[in-house]
Order: C-alpha cells, then structure tokens, then sequence
C-alpha cells in the first residue's frame, strides 16, 4: 500500500515536471528577481520531496530469516542474498523515477525567434533592409518587372523584427508597376499585418545611391544589404551592418557582419 501511494507520489511530481517545462518557454522572457526565487523553491521542494521517498518511511518488520544450506556449500552465499532481500534498500527504479522528474524539470529551454531576433541585434531598435536577395527571392530590378516572391523561410524571421524593430524595407525599381509588384507581394504574405509594419516604409528608388541616402536620412542601428559598396560606405555611419551574400566575404569592418541569408543569421535554418 506504501509502495502504491509512493509511485502515485511520483506520478503527480512528474506531471509537474512537465507542465512546467511548457510553460518556461513563455515565462522565461518575463522572470523577474521574485519569480526565479519562487521557481528555485518549487525546485527544492521536488529534490526534496524526492529524498524523503527515497528514504525508509518507518521501522520495518524484519522477516524470519530461513538458513537454507545445500550439500557441500558453507552457507555464506544464503545467508549474503537473504540480507539484500531484507536490508530495505530502494530498487534502483525508484532512484531513477525521481531523478528523472528532476532533470525533465532543469532540461535547457530553447530561445524563440523573437528572443534571438533581440539578443542578436543587441536590442537594435530601428533596422533598414534591402529587399532583393533579402526578403525577395529576385535578385535584381529586371527580375522585379516579371514577378516579385517573398522567400518563405525568411518570413518568420521578418515578421519578428517588425514585432520588436521601426523597420524599413527598401529597394531600386526601374517602375511603378515593380512597385506595385512588390507591395501586393509583401500584402500577401502578411508583412503589414503583424508589428508596426506599413506600406509607407517600404521605400523606393531608382539608384543605389538613392538606398544609400535613405539609410543615412534615416540613421538605423542596423542595416542589412547585398551590395558590399554601399556596406563599405555606410560602416563609418551605421552601428551595425549586415552584408547578405552568398559567398559568406570576409569582415570589412568590426562593426559589419556577413551571412548568407538573413534567416542563417538568426539560426532559424
């Protein structure tokens, strides 16, 4: 009966463990002194739970011990296994049922985007970006003239920034119709719908020239672009800097980082 509210004991610890270990995640970015004492209390309690489970609950009544000696044996053997069997030690399950609860409780918490976007633009609040080879799979105005198609695996990254950053997206068009290509591109794939993303800061130009003035006028902690002339001469005027491109180039500048993709930067592929 002992036995049975024991293992009942541990089951309801274990659901704990693991309800806990679904929320940290949403926790986690909220804690604050008083929370992560209370957390290290709930922690203690369970090892300490644990131990007072692992240990004899009381006096237990010793069994007659049967002496069983068999032709030309001296009895030693018998008489050894009979005390393991009465000794009271804990089955090795139960040591490893209740460690068990504790690690499912300390197992590491993987970050969200949203708290890699943060940690990786070193809480950057106003970001310039380029749109081709970036945030468009077309990598240059003609391309733009046919057709414009946000590249899917960057679009959780994006939409994150525009959840914590004042962005703004950019790029040189050879027309209006490119222009309108690209607004009903970003429409669908719901950039204006999350964060304080809007049609108004997506900016065009007819030169690159023109994108190197906007990034000035503007002054972002960071900007991100494929042109490594315009990363050249933004790096004395910009914070940070990212140069997308897929040869991964050498670092220019301590302040200008390069990266293949954009989503590759923030470790989301």
């Amino acid at each position: 009966m002992a036995d049975s509210s024991k293992d009942d004991l541990l089951q309801l610890i274990k659901r704990i463990g693991a309800f806990i270990t679904l929320k940290i995640t949403n926790l986690f970015q909220n804690l604050d002194l008083r929370s992560v004492g209370a957390m290290a209390g709930l922690a203690f309690a369970i090892v300490f739970t644990c131990r007072i489970l692992r240990s004899p609950s009381g006096p237990q009544r010793r069994r007659p011990k049967r002496h069983v000696f068999s032709p030309g044996s001296s009895g030693v053997s018998s008489h050894f296994s009979e005390n393991i069997a009465t000794s009271g030690v804990s089955a090795p399950s139960e040591d490893s049922s209740a460690q068990n609860v504790i690690d499912e409780f300390f197992q590491p918490v993987k970050p969200t985007v949203g708290q890699i976007v943060r940690q990786r633009l070193s809480e950057g609040r106003k970001v310039t970006c380029q749109l081709l080879g970036v945030i468009l799979e077309e990598t240059s105005p003609e391309e733009l003239q046919k057709q414009a198609t946000v590249r899917s695996s960057v679009l959780e990254v994006l939409l994150e920034i525009t959840k914590f950053c004042d962005l703004y997206l950019m790029e040189r068009v050879l027309d209006d119709e490119s222009e309108r290509k690209v607004l009903l591109t970003l429409e669908d794939a719901g950039v204006f719908t999350s964060g304080g993303m809007v049609k108004e800061k997506v900016l065009f130009c007819c030169t690159e020239n023109g994108r190197t003035s906007f990034v000035r006028q503007l002054e972002p902690d960071w900007h991100i672009d494929t042109n490594p002339e315009i990363v050249f001469q933004l790096a004395r005027f910009i914070k940070y800097e990212l140069h997308v491109s897929p040869t991964k180039p050498e670092r220019t500048a301590m302040n200008v980082f390069s990266s293949t993709s954009l989503e590759q930067f923030f470790g989301t592929v």
